[in-house]
Formats: structure tokens, C-alpha cells, sequence
């Protein structure tokens, strides 16, 4: 910029210039403060993202448990022989098939028939708690730091996911499995916001990706919990205790260095920064200068635009627009298809490991393919393959292998989608407005995962519907990708002019 130009330029707006260099300066060249100090990726960085990830496997685990605490039972009222899984009108009892499983919360408190749709609302609500939780956990994170809410959070899911056990009667299961979501919603959040302040800007993305891999490999081994413990106590107590060795991370789990920075507690932040340093192999005698730089730019950091911001202009609307619709593509079809599959005829536990064992190829799949096609080939492509594979289901001949191969071809997909559009949102929305777009976007996932369980489970009335609408709605993400800039390799967009472009 020339002197008359700087001369001319009123203060606040020589603010935002210098802001945005300095934030294109760590976006395009990696020369963010913090990672000078303590380098992108090391032996610290790797362990703290090792010990997080391992929160991932609980996430998976509750989240999918209704597949087992819930799974289709026959069932017959009491003054029949046979399993014949018809509703009666004047039925006051049921007696259930238990020779797969034990007690399940469907034989527990009959929610079959009138009350069918009951098992339906309890995963609705525990998505709903997830949400809950981002959005609760996410403001602690920011006011209290990373570390304390994710402490927190790690206690209340194991306190609520061990009482869950012990529930009485469906609205005590409800409720705590709400509570056991806000708590698992906490520790999706903090975890993932704690990883991607460690690690430097050149390998964010792909850690970004990793960091699925711990719930993909979580949902794999929930079959195992399934096929040994039958009964449905049983099984929720065994995915609840594990989350007691997380209680060791109020030793283990280090504040985040940056978040420190921007509250002002630099001897904090000094302290971490010098044994990261350290393990990581590099100098730590000039730490103290370095970190005048992160003081200046935590200081001039500020929000300068509103959430409705997202909808003001006419290119920034349809893209938010058709990113959030993308996101909701996800939670929808992730969760539902995997909940579909569960409902398929044969061997629950055979049907569940591997539609979950194809989720980690695909998750790997995605980081090569978003290097090389971008983000918007790659999302159009995957919700493609899902929404395909979903609509063959109606036309191949009824079987249990065509179904099962079909629906894993379908989860395929899904998770090349689900770790792409962690990438696309990220980079689409100006820096003004990312952490608004990103929540958004979250948001409309969950709403997604919350209406997924009712389609699922059409399968007992409708043959059809289910697999219809997990194929129409990734089809019509697709389509709405068009509208959709790659931004692989791009500049990120720091202002709502640069969204425009």
C-alpha cells in the first residue's frame, strides 16, 4: 500500500487491512506464530491428538448404540403361540423372541405397535442433545477455555451414560440418554476445536479428516459389545465405563496454548508452548519475543459481522444454503442408512460391522480425493454413490445380500461426504462469518440425524420409502453443488466482498 493511500485510510479500516494480511500471512504460508514456536506437527502435537482421539470411540458408541438397545424383536401378544410381530387391539401383553437377544428396552416397556414410534423419539431426542451439546460446550469452550468444559463434559457423559443403565422406565432412559448426548455433543466439539488449534495450517486438513477414523473405528467394534452382552443394561454399562480412563486427562490434557494467548494468560501459554517446544526437538530461548506477535494479532482479532450476515448477499445465501443442505444430507443419511442396515434381514451383528467397516477405506479415500478432484467433485461424486446405491435397493431382487451390499456402498459414500463437507465449510464461508457457518451447518446435521431414525424404520410399513429417500435427498445435494465454488488450493475469503466473488 502507498503512503498517500495509508494517509487516506481512516484507522478502522487500517485495522481490518492489517487483520486480514496477517491472517492471509498464516493461511498461505503457514506462518502462524504459534506453530514457528512449537512447530505444525510433532511428537507433542501427536500424542494430544492421540490421547483426543480416543474420546471418538464413546462418541461413536452412544450414537449408534440404539441399533442394539433397540433392535427389531418378534414379538406376539401373550394369548398367541406364534411370533407372528402383528399389533392386536384389544392386546394388553406381549411376549417377545428372545432367542438373539435378552432384554432390550422394546421388550422392557413394550414399544411396539401404538408405542413403536416411542424407540423413534429416543434417538431423536439423544440427536437433539448432541446439538444441545455443540452449541452449550462451544460457548464454554470459548469463555472457559478447551480444556475444563472438555473435563466436564467427559464427566457427565460417563455419570450419565453409567445411570442410563439403571433406568427404570422409558422416560428415566430418555431423559438421561439426553443428558448422555449434551455430554457427548460436548466432547465432539472441544476435542475437535482443541486439535485444530495444535496443529499448523498445512496439515489441518489432513488431520482434520483423521480425526473421523477413531469414530468409524468405534462403531466398527460396537458389533462385539453387541454380541456378548444381550441384554440391553449390560450393554449400555460396558460402552459407559470406558469413559472413566478419560478421567485421567486432568493430568494428561494441556490447556490450549492459543486460546490462552487471546484471554490475556501469556504465562500460561509460556509455560505449554515451552515443554511442546521441547518434545517437539526445537529452540526454546526466543519463545518470549515470538509470542509478542500472537499478543498483537489476539488483540486486533475481533468479529466484525453477524450471523445474518450468512443470508444478506444474493451469492453467499445460496451458497450457505447449499452447503447447509449438504450437511443435512450427511446426518440424515449416515445415521439412517446405518440404522437401516441394522433393520435388514440376517445377522444384526454381520449386517453392522461391515457397513462399518467399509466407513474407514472411505475416510482414507477422502483425503487423496480431495487433494487431487476438490471438494466439489468429491462431494458430488460420494452423494452420488450413496443416493444411487439407495434408489438400486428398490429395484434389485429382495435379498439379504443385495440389500446389505448396497446399503454399505451407501454408508461408503456417506463418509467420503461427511469428511469432505468438515473441509467445505470451513473454506467456503468468509473469515467474518466461518465460525456462524460452520456452527449453521452443524446444526442442520443434526436436524437431519434427528429425522433419520422415523425413515429408517418405515421399512416395517413400506418397503420403499426408506431406501427412496436416502437416495433422492443425496441426489439432490449433489445437484445443488453446482452452485458451489472448489475451493481447493483457493485463497480463503476473509470478507463478505470476497464470499461474493
Amino acid at each position: 500500500m502507498s503512503n498517500d493511500m495509508k494517509q487516506n485510510t481512516k484507522p478502522e479500516e487500517q485495522l481490518m487491512l492489517e487483520t486480514d494480511a496477517k491472517e492471509n500471512e498464516i493461511k498461505n504460508g503457514d506462518q502462524d506464530p504459534l506453530s514457528k514456536i512449537i512447530g505444525a506437527i510433532g511428537k507433542w502435537q501427536i500424542w494430544i491428538c492421540f490421547i483426543v482421539f480416543l474420546v471418538k470411540f464413546p462418541v461413536a458408541w452412544h450414537q449408534m448404540s440404539i441399533i442394539f438397545l433397540a433392535p427389531p424383536m418378534n414379538f406376539t401378544c401373550s394369548d398367541d403361540n406364534n411370533f407372528t410381530s402383528q399389533c392386536h387391539a384389544n392386546c394388553s401383553e406381549y411376549t417377545y423372541d428372545h432367542s438373539v437377544f435378552g432384554e432390550t428396552i422394546v421388550s422392557q416397556w413394550d414399544l411396539v405397535c401404538d408405542r413403536n414410534w416411542l424407540k423413534n423419539l429416543t434417538q431423536t431426542i439423544f440427536m437433539l442433545g448432541i446439538l444441545v451439546g455443540n452449541m452449550i460446550f462451544g460457548h464454554l469452550s470459548d469463555r472457559f477455555g478447551r480444556r475444563l468444559p472438555f473435563l466436564i463434559a467427559v464427566f457427565l457423559q460417563l455419570v450419565a451414560g453409567v445411570t442410563t443403565a439403571y433406568s427404570v422406565n422409558w422416560y428415566m432412559f430418555t431423559a438421561l440418554r439426553f443428558l448422555l448426548a449434551v455430554a457427548t455433543g460436548g466432547t465432539m466439539v472441544t476435542s475437535f476445536v482443541l486439535t485444530m488449534e495444535l496443529i499448523g495450517a498445512k496439515y489441518r486438513d489432513t488431520v482434520g479428516i483423521v480425526y473421523q477414523i477413531p469414530f468409524n473405528l468405534g462403531h466398527l467394534s460396537l458389533p462385539l459389545f453387541g454380541y456378548f452382552l444381550r441384554d440391553w443394561s449390560s450393554f449400555q454399562l460396558a460402552i459407559s465405563l470406558p469413559s472413566v480412563l478419560f478421567l485421567s486427562y486432568y493430568f494428561l490434557l494441556p490447556e490450549s496454548p492459543r486460546w490462552l494467548m487471546t484471554v490475556g494468560r501469556s504465562k500460561d501459554a509460556l509455560k505449554i508452548m515451552k515443554a511442546a517446544a521441547k518434545r517437539n526437538g526445537r529452540p526454546t530461548d526466543k519463545i518470549e519475543v515470538s509470542m509478542q506477535k500472537m499478543v498483537v494479532d489476539a488483540s486486533s482479532t475481533q468479529e466484525r459481522a453477524s450471523f445474518l450476515a450468512l443470508f444478506r448477499t444474493p451469492r453467499l445465501r445460496a451458497r450457505t444454503i447449499a452447503i447447509c443442505f449438504n450437511w443435512f444430507v450427511c446426518g440424515f443419511c449416515f445415521f439412517g442408512v446405518s440404522q437401516y442396515i441394522g433393520h435388514v434381514s440376517g445377522n444384526i451383528f454381520f449386517n453392522v460391522a461391515i457397513s462399518a467397516a467399509i466407513l474407514v477405506p472411505g475416510t482414507l479415500i477422502s483425503i487423496y480425493t480431495n487433494r487431487v478432484l476438490g471438494r466439489k467433485i468429491t462431494l458430488i461424486s460420494s452423494n452420488c454413490v450413496t443416493g444411487l446405491s439407495c434408489l438400486l435397493i428398490i429395484f434389485v431382487p429382495q435379498s439379504l445380500a443385495s440389500h446389505l451390499t448396497l446399503g454399505c456402498f451407501g454408508l461408503f459414500g456417506m463418509s467420503i461426504s461427511f469428511a469432505t463437507v468438515y473441509l467445505y465449510a470451513g473454506e467456503l464461508f468468509p473469515t467474518v462469518v466461518r465460525n456462524s457457518g460452520v456452527g449453521l451447518s452443524s446444526t442442520v446435521a443434526r436436524i437431519g440425524s434427528m429425522v433419520a431414525p422415523f425413515v429408517a424404520t418405515l421399512a416395517h410399513t413400506s418397503a420403499i420409502l426408506p431406501p427412496l429417500l436416502f437416495g433422492i435427498v443425496p441426489l439432490i445435494g449433489s445437484c445443488l453443488c453446482i452452485i458451489l465454488p472448489d475451493t481447493r488450493g483457493k485463497k480463503l475469503p476473509d470478507t463478505l466482498e470476497e464470499g461474493e466473488v
